[in-house]
């Protein structure tokens, strides 16, 4: 619920008890004794969805020129004769319709401020968010990269903008652009700096895309953006409504910052492949969360408090709008494009494991490696451990996966024994017997656990 505290000015009383008493509103009215410009001040507990109603009535009434409105959570009323009435009370069918059940703009506008500057305790949290996720990137460990997002600031800046345009309150708007261009900025460095940290002590010869939680940030396919867009129509619901917006802002964060820890992974070792990838995700994924924000407040009936306003701010969404959306198509072409490759490399996994198993060795597992370009990962390698087998099974199999996929690759084939058969792809230098496998990445193409013959 909410209490709106109303500052009556002198020569408003009657008003203002005429507004609340056509509303039906329960109200307390206390006498202004202070000897200033205020009649009365007057109490009225109410619904979320009935606040933007009583606010505009009070408005037109006057009460705002010379008085004040203020309107804050009310938790708990405790009252018998209150609930009865509650209850009691017909529904305002058309006040719900027209608001949706969602807060009023004056405290939407309000939220939004509150969480769109930068502030040290949002700089505090974003690097504090962004350096767990980097150690979770770098061993690897979903659970750590998960719960870096729960502390991560960003939801704020990124859902005000659009209130911003919404409103068309041009302040809000480039503090919350500004707020959200420093959030990144800060996080990208301090993942730089810390995995340059590691690398100069700890980690100095680590290949940042053979981890599966950084290789599926260097090349992620097209359900990203819905990742994105989902976080964008939440995180907008969230301020509008009563539910808990640190909670709806871990998506947020699923989408901002692990990649942004990964472009700082990839300034860190010198990896522009990886930086590039990462930080055009992160672009597709911060615009396409200022879109969707934007839709979905437009959609719940937001618009400015004057009606000479209104024009302005439409054309204002209709614009930022389309060049949201004209950007994250441009950007997107890139996921496409991995999106499509990634397909092709599940289509090679399978095709690798059913011509191992048409071998006369036992297969106990298939591993392909791969390496990776700009949005793309081709096969490199194809690691085979086999119980029994000839001494040459590699050979054969080579040529029989380069006749059936076309894909010029190097295949080792260890056996339970412990002898190791190696066929170099071509242009590499040939050898055989080498005792170690090549760092493998399997699961279409992102990494992951082996992959057992006949699980395709």
């Amino acid at each position: 619920m909410r209490l709106l505290q109303v500052a009556v000015p002198v020569g408003k009383r009657d008003r203002v008890e005429s507004v609340l008493a056509d509303a039906e509103a329960e109200y307390f009215l206390t006498e202004e004794t202070s000897r200033r410009d205020y009649a009365a001040l007057v109490f009225v507990p109410t619904e979320p969805e009935n606040v933007e109603s009583l606010v505009e009535e009070l408005r037109d009434a006057g009460v705002q020129r010379k008085g004040y409105i203020t309107v804050g959570k009310l938790e708990t009323v405790l009252s018998d004769k209150f609930e009865r009435q509650r209850h009691g009370r017909p529904t305002d069918e058309d006040a719900i319709e027209e608001t949706n059940g969602r807060i009023a703009r004056e405290e939407l506008r309000a939220r939004a401020r509150e969480v769109a500057s930068v502030t040290p305790n949002y700089v505090v949290f974003t690097v504090l968010s962004t350096i767990i996720a980097t150690a979770g990137l770098l061993t690897n460990s979903a659970a750590v990269v998960v719960g870096s997002m729960v502390i991560a600031p960003l939801i704020g800046p990124a859902i005000a903008a659009s209130v911003g345009s919404i409103f068309d309150d041009e302040d809000l708007f480039r503090t919350s652009v500004r707020a959200q261009f420093v959030g990144l900025l800060v996080a990208v460095g301090s993942a730089a700096a810390f995995a340059g940290l590691l690398r100069a002590t700890f980690l100095p010869h680590a290949d940042i895309r053979l981890i599966q939680q950084v290789a599926e940030r260097i090349n992620p396919g097209g359900l990203a953006l819905v990742v994105a867009l989902g976080a964008g129509v939440a995180g907008a619901m969230s301020l509008t409504s009563t539910t808990s917006v640190a909670l709806v802002g871990v998506a947020i964060a699923v989408a901002l910052i692990p990649p942004a820890a990964t472009v700082g992974l990839g300034i860190a070792y010198g990896d522009v492949t990886a930086a590039v990838s990462a930080a055009i995700l992160v672009l597709v994924n911060v615009l396409s969360i200022n879109v969707a924000s934007l839709a979905t407040l437009w959609v719940q009936g937001y618009r400015p408090e004057h009606w000479y306003a209104e024009e302005s701010a439409r054309r204002a969404v209709v614009r930022r709008a389309v060049l949201l959306v004209a950007a994250v198509l441009v950007l997107s072409s890139a996921l496409a494009v991995t999106t499509v490759n990634i397909s092709e490399n599940a289509e090679f996994e399978r095709t690798v494991a059913d011509i191992a198993s048409e071998t006369d060795a036992r297969v106990l597992s298939v591993d392909v490696s791969y390496r990776t370009e700009l949005f793309l990962r081709h096969p490199s390698a194809v690691t085979v451990r086999t119980v029994g087998g000839s001494a040459n099974a590699a050979d054969a199999l080579r040529e029989r996966i380069v006749a059936r996929t076309e894909q010029d690759v190097t295949v080792v084939v260890i056996r339970e024994d412990g002898d190791v058969s190696t066929a170099r792809q071509l242009g590499s230098p040939t050898a055989n017997g080498v005792g170690r496998s090549p760092a493998t990445s399997a699961g279409s193409g992102l990494g992951g656990p082996r992959l057992p013959v006949g699980a395709a």
